[in-house]
């Protein structure tokens, strides 16, 4: 890790410590989320409290993960929907599939953003308070058979988030057929650029775990699966098998 950039991100998140402590907790609430532009674009709901998987992910963290990163994703794409409709007449699988061939004004600033926004949507989406067992029934079978069993994909899984240099994810993908391999991205990039279906993934950008876990990365991943929603998974492999896999 870059150390005098970890060390920027330890004083900010200090920062945003020192100041979250001296104000109500309804007060620190609504400034970490601004109101985003109105459009086709909607910062989805967690579906549990900041502080619920505590204490593998805290509160603070999960709280300007998910409004203020996140919600920087919506915001932009917002901005960018305003006057480039494509944006809001495409599925989010095909639009990062095709960005290519987005307008050339906002390639790059729409790929990103509508990264951001597959990856985290999915990420928030396969955790759970308190974990929920292990993978069970065809998707452990497909574990086993692609993945080598459930433990050595935990070790595989957190080796490449370990290696993964700078900022970025690892996912898990799905094929239609219930192939599962596993691939790692840099930044927001996400497999859906390639067509592929991601069954889940880990969020390794420093945002996601410095204030808890400073440069202890690997610490994050291991204690990440505490938090990992089998039956969610289970969910998604099922719907990736049926043809309906979005985000």
């Amino acid at each position: 890790m870059n150390a005098p950039l970890s060390r920027r991100l330890f004083l900010a998140g200090a920062a945003v410590a020192a100041g979250a402590s001296a104000l109500p907790r309804t007060v620190f609430a609504q400034a970490a989320a601004p109101a985003a532009p109105t459009g086709p674009f909607v910062l989805p709901q967690l579906g549990y409290a900041f502080n619920a998987l505590e204490p593998h992910i805290d509160a603070m963290t999960m709280e300007i993960h998910s409004q203020r990163h996140h919600g920087a994703f919506i915001a932009n794409l917002n901005n960018f929907a305003k006057d480039h409709g494509v944006l809001a007449n495409g599925s989010i699988p095909r639009l990062l599939a095709e960005w290519q061939q987005l307008p050339e004004a906002i390639r790059m600033g729409a790929k990103n953003s509508l990264g951001g926004h597959a990856n985290h949507t999915m990420f928030w989406q396969i955790m759970t308070p308190g974990g929920a067992k292990a993978p069970e029934g065809e998707l452990k079978a497909a574990i086993d058979r692609d993945l080598g069993g459930f433990d050595k994909l935990k070790a595989d899984f957190n080796g490449a988030g370990g290696r993964l240099f700078g900022s970025g994810w690892v996912f898990v993908t799905v094929s239609k057929d219930g192939k599962l391999a596993l691939v790692s991205k840099p930044n927001q990039d996400t497999p859906l650029m390639d067509g592929q279906m991601v069954l889940f993934g880990n969020d390794v950008w420093e945002h996601a775990y410095y204030l808890k876990y400073q440069n202890r990365r690997p610490e994050y991943l291991a204690n990440w699966w505490n938090v990992a929603n089998w039956s969610k998974i289970g969910e998604r492999y099922a719907a990736a098998k049926a043809g309906k896999l979005e985000v």
